[in-house]
């Protein structure tokens, strides 16, 4: 009892600790700057985030023996209602009714109410008091509830566990910055944000983490504000993301309107005993769904909301790996994962969201392969994964998006530090092309670099192999051939990308030079030891920054092996993998990965001829690329010709100048005009005014005798 009562409360303490953190670094911060005691304001901030994730962990795996405990007694149950000739619809029926979620609130009342097994096998509960309303106009109730089951648990592990591995990298990465105070401030108060939006109950709580995170995003992006590069890019963060909130917001209120609530798992169940809507249909569920994925399109950065996360590489490297890999981008899969009962509803959404995150995947890869600053690679990278993740999503292996989501944080966290580490290295340098012969320099940083780029390639028995299977089984067995076809390539890309990548940083020879950019200004990002770039001045990381590198290379190699999708989602997990007509296709991705990592090691390290013929056969197509498909360019012109010079012409010259501004001076003129006639009659003249009085009277005089 006491146990479940601990249990009720621990997700309240993962939630609060890093608020608590955040508010003690703003109160204290000038004290902690004043007092030299910047370890102490560190140290904190690491702290409040470990101990939320050792809290999650703990409940976690009493969640998960709960979970098993309920599978005995509910096959108990099976085989005593089919011993007693029950119905097989009407047994799963009554079994559904046993499995509800676990929702916390601060008074620990559980209501009840879920779409069972959709999304896993919640906690049974007897515990059925009134939850605190937070929200209650009308008959709009929204409680201030949390909701714990397998999907939520899986995000705040990967919140709590790869936030706290960057907390500590961030120790040695941020050393000599100045501004560390703010900084730590800024990543306790994300982690807040991030865990209230895959924990909340319903919609509005979500959103206000959704936007708490896109706040935490733009102070992040531009951290470094004296830097004109970084305070755009934030800037351009923070407007991309509100055009995508435009859609989640118009989303959220229609599924109030047509659901009649607000609550996730009640606007599930709701969804299920409605009609599925067919392709082509663009009913209210359809209406709804797209909404929705508006939202999604601009937090996780598919096309055409993808512009921001690139731009988003001007914030410190450990920023770029925990909100830009591995959690705030992967909101909007989340929400449509957590909504998958609405999805399922409508063909006409998911087969939107699995083309955008299919074109995105690829679009994204093949753009990838022409960056050079080592950053920009990953960044590509991350929207391209993120398109796989929409893929599995929209082709309705939910569990298959999430476990590749899960995957997919530690691989991407790993080569975002570890390029932090290579920077850290050279000083500031980012460019791929003045990098080479690093493999020998700072060998702890390649060989788990190393491992982080055959996981994303997909070479067998790591765990993006695992992972991306899933996916391309489920679109396979969806007779998405058109799909399957791209994310295929697409995958096949990808090894050959972060093979490139490899290459030009480990291996050959050194090609930084003594006049390196950072020779002369030292680190642009105020973490470097001041050392030049030339060879003697290359040096390996600290431990500090080092020990996250091999906890997520760990992670790396081994979260394929967990199984995720039948953890989050039971009832649906992709059946394609076993299926038998593609019992053929993880030895064909696991052989393409392979061939296409060797090709891409042994093209930027080997055959320089090779390299520079095929440049020059494909050097239009390399132009569009290195143009990144013109997107921003299409933007430029679209704000500068549309927005700017359309809002002179119909705005300024229309409605300003031609209604607002001609109504106001056509009342100045007239009342003017009227005034300098009246005036006249004010003359001064004593005989002008008894001339007027004497008028006056007669007229007076002469109507009373004519009446």
């Amino acid at each position: 009892m006491i146990q479940d009562k601990l249990l009720s409360i621990l997700p309240f303490f993962v939630l609060l600790l890093p608020l608590g953190g955040f508010a003690c670094l703003c109160l204290l911060g000038d004290r902690f700057r004043r007092d030299k005691e910047e370890r102490g304001a560190t140290f904190l901030a690491c702290a409040t985030v470990f101990v939320s994730f050792v809290l999650t962990a703990w409940g976690a795996v009493h969640f998960h023996t709960l979970q098993k405990q309920m599978g005995r007694d509910t096959q108990a149950h099976r085989e005593k209602l089919t011993a007693l000739g029950v119905e097989p619809d009407q047994r799963e029926a009554l079994l559904e009714e046993l499995q509800e979620p676990l929702y916390l609130n601060p008074h620990f009342s559980v209501p009840t109410g879920t779409v069972p097994g959709v999304l896993g096998m919640p906690i049974p509960t007897t515990d059925n008091a009134e939850p605190v309303d937070w929200i209650s106009v009308g008959d709009v109730h929204v409680p201030l509830a949390l909701l714990i089951d397998p999907l939520s648990l899986t995000l705040m592990l990967v919140i709590t566990g790869v936030g706290f591995l960057i907390h500590l990298y961030s120790l040695g990465y941020m050393e000599h910055d100045e501004e560390r105070v703010r900084y730590f401030s800024y990543l306790n108060l994300f982690t807040f944000f991030m865990l209230l939006l895959v924990m909340g109950s319903s919609l509005p709580l979500m959103f206000v983490g959704w936007e708490g995170v896109g706040l935490c995003s733009y102070l992040l992006i531009g951290f470094w504000y004296k830097k004109k590069s970084a305070s755009d890019a934030g800037k351009k963060a923070f407007i991309v993301n509100r055009i995508g909130d435009a859609g989640l917001i118009l989303g959220m209120i229609l599924a109030l309107h047509t659901l009649g609530s607000m609550d996730l798992m009640e606007i599930g169940r709701t969804a299920l005993g409605m009609a599925r809507e067919p392709a082509g249909q663009a009913g209210a569920l359809t209406a709804i769904c797209l909404l929705l994925f508006v939202g999604a399109c601009g937090k996780s950065a598919q096309i055409p909301l993808h512009v921001w996360l690139p731009d988003a590489m001007e914030g410190p490297t450990p920023v770029s790996a925990l909100i830009h890999a591995a959690t705030m981008v992967t909101a909007g899969v989340y929400m449509v994962a957590r909504l998958a009962p609405l999805y399922s509803k409508s063909e006409t959404a998911m087969t939107v969201v699995a083309v955008v995150g299919t074109l995105t995947a690829f679009v994204a890869a093949t753009i990838a392969i022409v960056q050079t600053d080592i950053k920009k690679v990953l960044a590509y990278s991350t929207v391209s994964q993120l398109g796989f993740m929409f893929l599995a999503l929209g082709v309705g292996v939910f569990g298959a998006g999430v476990f590749h989501l899960f995957t997919h944080a530690f691989f991407k966290a790993l080569l975002f530090l570890g390029s932090g580490s290579v920077i850290h290295a050279l000083s500031g340098e980012q460019d791929l092309r003045r990098m080479g012969g690093l493999r020998t320099r700072i060998p702890w940083t390649f060989w788990t670099f190393a491992l982080g780029t055959a996981a994303i390639a997909g070479i067998p028995l790591l765990s993006g192999f695992y992972s991306k299977d899933e996916i391309l089984a489920g679109a396979l067995a969806g007779h998405h051939p058109v799909l399957f076809t791209v994310a295929f390539a697409t995958a096949m890309l990808t090894s050959f990308y972060m093979a490139r990548l490899l290459a030009l940083a480990f291996f050959g020879e050194y090609r930084g030079g003594a006049d390196a950019p950072g020779e002369a200004h030292g680190d642009a990002h105020g973490h470097g030891d001041g050392h030049g770039h030339g060879p003697g001045g290359i040096h390996e990381s600290p431990w500090v920054m080092l020990l996250p590198l091999v906890i997520l290379a760990v992670g790396a190699v081994g979260a394929g092996w967990l199984d995720l999708p039948g953890y989050v989602g039971p009832t649906l997990r992709v059946h394609a993998a076993h299926a038998s007509h593609s019992e053929w296709l993880p030895l064909a991705a696991g052989l393409g990965a392979i061939l296409s990592t060797a090709f891409g090691l042994a093209l930027y390290t080997r055959q320089a001829g090779l390299r520079e013929r095929l440049v020059q056969a494909f050097r239009p197509l390399s132009g569009l690329l290195e143009a990144r498909y013109y997107f921003d360019q299409a933007y430029n012109w679209f704000a500068r010709k549309v927005v700017v010079q359309g809002s002179e012409a119909v705005l300024w010259h229309g409605l300003d100048a031609g209604v607002i501004d001609a109504t106001v001076i056509g009342t100045a003129t007239t009342v003017d005009g009227v005034s300098r006639g009246v005036r006249k009659t004010q003359s001064g003249l004593v005989r002008g005014y008894a001339l007027l009085i004497l008028g006056g009277t007669v007229l007076l005089l002469g109507y009373l005798l004519w009446m």
